[in-house]
């Protein structure tokens, strides 16, 4: 009787090691990541800079002079107020900005996400109009997302925050972290759909339509990597936070003897190891859905 072949179970996430070291070691393709997303970055966070320093400007400070340090309760409330204070000013630049960094943003990711992929895959045929779609789609989720948890948020700061009295700050907490950690992941568990589609389109010559309907009918066990993989970078993603906090706090009980300016360094210093940290992360994620993708589809897309 002949034996049956069996192929060896698929290690999921005990392959980001390798992963790991095989992106660590082509440094460009990190490169590449940091360059497209610092490029939309920065000048993003410029003009929002120059709109904060605006809307300062006009409203002399509105109370933010008057915030006690020294009373949590008291300063929950204050800052409250300013918040309603800056609110229109706040709603009238996202209506004018927003929608041109949000084009500007899928344009310059499709060319980025798609110099990344050729590096990695030069074989591929990069076609902007998918990309470009599926980029879309992954920002319009992550709106969807994020929009979640503000309107949630509002909610609970409405309870706890904005009523008369005394303000709940533990309560507030709690469904601050609740309600973060559960977009979060939320959205981990739902973005693997819109990230694996433009390599379907890519690796499989689909359009951009049927690369996004194809993300849903992977099968059981593709998708369950997929989902294992964004589930392990997001608490990668969280971990880097917590780092970085962590990199930025040390020098505190120095700061009177290291000053103002040394410890703006570290701070600045934590917050580019976390932006690059977190880039590099991406592109690793990127080479496991790859590897993923030949193993449970390469053979069947080649036949």
């Amino acid at each position: 009787m002949a034996e049956i072949e069996t192929k060896p179970p698929v290690r999921g996430t005990q392959l980001l090691v390798e992963h790991m070291g095989e992106v660590f070691g082509r440094p460009s393709l990190t490169v590449l990541e940091v360059a497209w997303r610092w490029f939309f970055g920065i000048p993003f966070l410029f003009v929002c800079y120059c709109a904060a320093n605006n809307a300062l400007n006009k409203m002399e400070f509105a109370g933010i002079g008057t915030i006690d340090s020294g009373n949590p309760w008291l300063a929950a409330r204050q800052i409250a107020n300013i918040c309603h204070i800056y609110q229109p000013l706040a709603v009238e630049f996202l209506v004018h900005v927003l929608p041109l960094a949000a084009v500007s943003w899928i344009l310059i990711s499709s060319l980025g996400r798609g110099l990344v992929l050729q590096r990695m895959l030069p074989r591929i045929t990069f076609r902007p109009p998918a990309i470009i779609f599926l980029q879309a789609a992954w920002l319009g989720l992550f709106a969807m997302t994020l929009w979640g948890w503000y309107s949630a948020m509002s909610w609970v700061a409405a309870i706890y925050i904005e009523v008369g009295g005394e303000p709940d700050l533990i309560g507030f907490s709690i469904w601050t972290i609740f309600l973060s950690l559960g977009f979060f992941t939320a959205f981990a568990l739902m973005s693997w759909t819109v990230s694996i589609a433009p390599l379907l389109a890519l690796l499989e010559d689909r359009s951009a339509l049927s690369a996004l309907g194809e993300s849903f009918r992977l099968g059981r066990a593709f998708t369950g990597k997929l989902v294992e993989i964004n589930l392990v970078m997001g608490i990668v993603k969280l971990a880097l936070m917590v780092l970085a906090m962590v990199f930025s706090a040390a020098p505190l009980p120095f700061s009177d003897e290291l000053g103002p300016e040394a410890m703006h360094v570290v701070w600045g210093a934590s917050m580019v190891f976390y932006l690059v940290a977190n880039d590099y992360f991406q592109v690793v994620r990127l080479r496991a859905f790859v590897e993923f993708w030949r193993v449970y589809r390469g053979q069947a897309a080649a036949a």
